[in-house]
């Protein structure tokens, strides 16, 4: 009696392979999705801790008496306000370029007084009216009636915001 070996045959390999091929290429794509997602957390983390920061100066400036001072807000980096910058924190720069900082990183510029975030993970990224793949942050000072600040408005509040629309798609 004879006792053959049995083993896999070529079609199984070529199967269980295209499996792993498959397998493996939906987990990258899901992968970057929610890398994308995680830093869009973190960004917008970051927005929420500066608008709570920019609420407290503007109710110190309050308690002090010094509201006509507030104009300054929209002028000041609020990465000066946080108690700990954040690590990917690049700096300021005068009329900044994407080029100026690696993606995944903040940078304030000094020319316009905006705070700019450079998203490193773009592929659902939309990007805002400039064709920028960077979303531009400011400072929005609101009135009462709204309008600009002139003699008899009063400010009611202030806002940290986006200069422009941008969105992330299916996210």
């Amino acid at each position: 009696m004879t006792h053959r070996a049995r083993g896999f045959t070529l079609i199984e390999v070529v199967v269980v392979i295209t499996i792993l091929v498959v397998l493996y290429t939906v987990f990258l794509e899901r992968a970057w999705v929610y890398q994308e997602q995680a830093e869009k957390t973190a960004m917008v983390e970051v927005v929420e801790a500066i608008q709570s920061a920019l609420v407290l100066k503007y109710g110190h400036m309050m308690v002090r008496g010094a509201e006509s001072e507030a104009g300054v807000l929209a002028t000041e980096n609020p990465m000066t306000w946080l108690a700990k910058q954040p690590r990917n924190y690049a700096g300021e720069f005068y009329d900044p370029t994407p080029l100026s900082i690696s993606p995944g990183n903040w940078m304030f510029d000094l020319k316009a007084h905006q705070l700019i975030y450079m998203p490193s993970r773009t592929d659902n990224f939309v990007a805002g009216p400039d064709g920028q793949k960077w979303i531009r942050y400011r400072v929005n000072l609101v009135y009462d009636p709204p309008a600009s600040a002139q003699p008899g408005k009063m400010l009611v509040g202030t806002l940290f915001e986006p200069v422009a629309p941008y969105r992330w798609l299916g996210n």
